[in-house]
């Protein structure tokens, strides 16, 4: 017994792609404006909060080096 697949459209394999990339993006639901910039701004808070708090671990680590390994 044998199977058989169907596929939507056969057109050639090099517009197949395209054109199954453009039906796969119309399921996609986007984000509104709105939202979009509140969780682009809420990325950049949590980075420069993170990038903050690792440059005080730096800053912190290299104090501690320089006064007891390197005795300044």
């Amino acid at each position: 017994m044998t199977y058989r697949t169907t596929t939507a459209k056969q057109s050639g394999p090099r517009f197949g792609f395209f054109s199954e990339t453009i039906a796969e993006l119309k399921k996609v639901v986007w984000l509104s404006r709105q939202e979009a910039i509140y969780l682009t701004a809420l990325v950049l808070i949590v980075s420069i909060a993170v990038g903050l708090i690792l440059g005080i671990i730096d800053y912190g680590f290299t104090r501690l080096v320089n006064d007891v390994f390197i005795g300044r």
